[in-house]
């Protein structure tokens, strides 16, 4: 069996963004025929053919002062000259994004919009969560998946006073984890269904 890759690009500031990237790649590889790399953004320079080879691209970033890092958006302002440039090279792909902060909100929003709009302008298809929002009734919990209620992409909160050791919760790691598994299906999904058109295409010319 040929196994699709996904890629997972993120920056972390103080670790916790990285477990959320961990926790992304733990979900890809709960699928079977995928296989996951994980890149740190100032890492990608010598990866740009794994990324253009990957069926998709997760994107990962804290959410500072209601944006992405400035590592991110560096990353993210290359791929005008080593991706774009080039053909949309990244077409098609599918993406999806997670985010960090320290407080629940803390316009996490903004930086996954950011991403959205950064993945339509590659021409990606992007895939959000399907879960619904958790803790936010008397019978919720902090132990719920999506407790922080977000739909775009995976949504984390991290103690600024604690270190990645014991920060984002286990629910949010739980989170993240579930997209990386949806985004595998989505992708083996999209993949198949590329390989079934030209059939299809050619029984109408038939016909």
């Amino acid at each position: 069996m040929i196994r699709q890759s996904i890629a997972i690009v993120y920056h972390s500031g103080y670790g916790h963004t990285g477990r959320q990237a961990e926790a992304v790649k733990a979900g890809v590889e709960e699928v079977d025929g995928v296989e996951a790399i994980l890149l740190t953004v100032d890492k990608v320079d010598g990866h740009w053919d794994d990324l253009n080879a990957a069926k998709a691209i997760v994107f990962g970033s804290p959410t500072y002062m209601g944006a992405v890092s400035a590592p991110f958006k560096a990353f993210q302002e290359a791929t005008s000259k080593t991706v774009l440039a080039k053909g949309y090279l990244w077409k098609d792909k599918i993406a999806a994004g997670f985010t960090t902060s320290g407080s629940r909100s803390g316009d996490k929003l903004s930086t996954l919009m950011q991403m959205v709009v950064f993945a339509a302008q590659h021409g990606m298809h992007w895939v959000g969560l399907d879960l619904p929002p958790a803790n936010c009734s008397s019978t919720g919990s902090e132990e719920d998946m999506n407790r922080l209620g977000f739909w775009l992409g995976a949504g984390a909160q991290a103690n600024t006073d604690e270190g990645p050791e014991t920060a984002p919760p286990a629910s949010d790691l739980a989170t993240a984890r579930y997209l990386g598994r949806r985004v595998a299906l989505t992708t083996l999904q999209f993949v198949r269904g590329r390989q079934a058109a030209p059939l299809q295409r050619a029984l109408v010319t038939h016909d």
